[in-house]
């Protein structure tokens, strides 16, 4: 049995609740009509005479064609759509794996890239290091091999710390899973929000043959209401039995969220320049709000993605605090126990906050009373 989903729990009860925020995943939205305004005359056409019918398993052709020339070496027989990521990661996990399996994670994480392969088979977990601006050691997971491990997933730009993985790192990861005949899952959401385009890996189904890309709709892109993600793939046999396993979920996707998802793939270079913009000024207002509390929190900007994951060094705690900020102003943050993992020692005096949102910067003013309100520890 799968256990409570901690930041979903958290989620349901404060999201909508909460006035401000600041811990959200995602790039600020656009209304449908603003992205229909985008829309070229032969994809209008598709959304006008759009019948809400059922849709193709694996997602219509012409948008996995659509997601398939967002990749250097796929065609749209490489891929698989899903309602959401979260749909893929269940899929995929449910079709690589068997209880005799053994696969490796990485942690703090998406509680379910642990938790879903724990469910099925045995687990192992690689902590990235929080003193070390959270690196991956790979000889942790070099030694953490057996002759049964299936699988290595990991996810970069990272959740919840923004981490990159140097490009070498990538290569020899590769090249460990490539000896010993293991698959790689690599969840690659917040690809394309990087600080700086030199660091961005490739996605690694582009470079590895047994290797599954996820990616969805919902973060660098913005729109996650429309709730399509996908996998990336050259191994037809696993998509194929990923398919099967879709039969037991959604079945199909939805057929207005598919065709918005084209047009929005279509307009990518227009709707990744205006999210890019965003999540840059924004990071520059949470660089001077930590610079204004040395003594209250430690923050080293995230190399990508649009969450960090600072630590916080106030006297009543870190889960006291975002209580406390939630409660009584209204702001959410998103504490370390909704990253705790059965796996590994996780920090526990940090907290997420997310900088994707329009609003970030008038929660943050709210933020700054708070602090300066009820906090044991102010202004350093």
């Amino acid at each position: 049995m799968l256990p409570d989903f901690r930041l979903e729990t958290y989620f349901s009860r404060w999201e909508f609740n909460a006035k401000y925020n600041i811990c959200a995943s995602d790039v600020e939205t656009i209304p449908v009509q603003q992205l229909l305004e985008d829309a070229s005359k032969e994809d209008r056409c598709l959304w006008e005479e759009l019948r809400l019918a059922y849709t193709e398993t694996y997602g219509s052709p012409v948008l996995r064609q659509a997601i398939a020339d967002t990749y250097d070496c796929m065609d749209s027989s490489d891929i698989i759509a899903f309602t959401g990521a979260e749909e893929g990661i269940f899929a995929a996990m449910h079709t690589l794996l068997s209880a005799d399996d053994h696969v490796i994670v990485l942690t703090p994480n998406y509680q379910s890239a642990e938790t879903i392969p724990a469910s099925i088979c045995e687990v192992t977990g690689i902590a990235l290091d929080p003193e070390n601006n959270w690196e991956l050691d790979i000889d942790l997971v070099q030694h953490a091999i057996r002759p049964n491990t299936k699988l290595i997933s990991f996810n970069f730009p990272h959740n919840p710390t923004g981490k990159v993985l140097a490009k070498h790192k990538l290569g020899e990861l590769i090249e460990i899973a490539r000896k010993h005949g293991i698959y790689i899952f690599s969840d690659e959401v917040y690809r394309l929000l990087e600080r700086d385009e030199s660091i961005r890996l490739p996605q690694v189904a582009d470079i590895y043959e047994r290797a599954l890309s996820l990616n969805v709709m919902s973060k660098a892109y913005g729109l996650p209401g429309l709730r399509i993600g996908w996998v990336a793939c050259k191994d037809h046999d696993v998509l194929d039995a990923m398919e099967r396993t879709k039969h037991y979920l959604s079945i199909c996707n939805s057929g207005p969220s598919e065709v918005l998802s084209i047009i929005a793939l279509h307009s990518q270079e227009k709707i990744l320049r205006r999210n890019r913009k965003l999540v840059a000024d924004n990071l520059g207002h949470l660089n001077a709000f930590f610079d204004n509390y040395p003594a209250l929190f430690d923050w080293t900007p995230p190399d990508g993605g649009c969450i960090g994951y600072p630590r916080y060094r106030g006297e009543e705690g870190v889960e006291q605090f975002c209580k406390s900020l939630v409660q009584k102003s209204g702001v959410l943050l998103l504490p370390a126990s909704v990253y705790r993992s059965a796996l590994t020692e996780t920090p526990k005096d940090h907290f997420r906050i997310g900088y994707g949102r329009a609003n970030m910067v008038e929660g943050l003013n709210v933020m700054r009373d708070h602090i300066d309100q009820y906090c044991i520890t102010g202004k350093g």
